[in-house]
């Protein structure tokens, strides 16, 4: 399904860069290799499951439109996708979702419904929309084609760099990661899976320990985009048998981390996206890893963000 997705994906999605940097290298003590997604059109990895399930959609299933919900990137994604194809799209999005991440949203033509994430239920405001409108869900993580779509980074990253010794990526509903891994295990079966999640929300962490899906309240980290308070019901059976291990970040280190590659290797990088960067730079890894690949899955920051960092 990764084969696929990166062939129904290629009008959206951009092919991007793999970096790598001695003073990283010589800070982890590894060999780091950098997947870029805070390239990527709508400034994250994003635009690789949706799109992926967007454009498997019916035709005649395309005038009444796409629903999301997301606290921005998946949003811009969505929007973007849905613009391509004609498709009317209504984004779900929390009341305090950075604007550099509302507005493009915005821009791309996408209705926002605005909700707050400690006492509304976005699951439920975007069914209701679906009732109202007979328009296709498109999840944030949990579907098939979503995990497909995002896997594709991994298998980019592969064809560049083909004997790493792990892989390592940000977690927040687990598609990502699951997409990731799969591909990753079915080219190289011995290369070894890592995760990141931020300390404040840590439910992949904690679902993975108790070996069931466990549920957290919302916290408030900086890493926005990482706020999921359950892994996917699909996801996370894909984590059980591939991720090794799950390590936690915590803000200061997050906020480090941009700092790090912004003036190391000048890439913006959202907290969000930075988490497993951060796991490398901290040496939240166990020993044996020589080669690491890591996917910086996003660079949305507001400016205002970033001036306090």
């Amino acid at each position: 399904m990764v084969r696929e997705a990166s062939l129904r994906i290629r009008p959206l999605a951009r092919h991007t860069p793999v970096f790598s940097s001695t003073s990283v290298n010589e800070v982890a003590g590894l060999d780091v290799h950098f997947k870029c997604e805070n390239l990527q059109r709508g400034g994250s990895f994003k635009i690789r499951g949706a799109s992926n399930l967007i454009l498997s959609l019916p035709d005649q299933d395309l005038p009444r439109g796409v629903v999301a919900y997301s606290s921005g990137n998946h949003a811009q994604a969505v929007a973007i996708a849905a613009q391509h194809v004609g498709a009317p799209a209504t984004i779900v999005m929390p009341a305090d979702a950075p604007r550099t991440k509302m507005e493009p949203t915005r821009n791309q033509g996408a209705r926002i419904v605005t909700y707050d994430r400690k006492s509304e239920s976005r699951e439920a405001i975007a069914e209701q929309i679906l009732k109202d409108t007979g328009a296709t869900l498109i999840p944030p993580f949990d579907h098939p084609m979503i995990m497909a779509g995002q896997g594709t980074a991994a298998l980019e990253l592969l064809e560049v760099v083909p004997h790493l010794d792990a892989l390592i990526a940000p977690i927040g509903g687990g598609g990502l990661l699951s997409g990731c891994a799969t591909i990753a295990k079915a080219l190289n079966p011995d290369i070894r899976i890592f995760g990141a999640e931020p300390e404040l929300s840590n439910d992949t962490y904690l679902s993975l320990k108790a070996g069931r899906r466990v549920s957290i309240q919302p916290n408030e980290t900086i890493a926005d985009g990482l706020r999921s308070p359950q892994p996917g019901a699909l996801t996370f059976p894909v984590l059980q048998r591939y991720v090794e291990q799950v390590v936690l970040v915590s803000d200061d280190q997050l906020r480090d981390a941009v700092k790090f590659l912004l003036m190391r290797m000048k890439l913006l990088v959202e907290p969000s996206g930075v988490i497993a960067a951060a796991a490398v730079l901290y040496h939240k890894l166990p020993k044996g890893i020589r080669s690491i690949g890591v996917i910086l899955s996003g660079g949305n920051l507001d400016f205002e963000h970033l001036a306090t960092y």
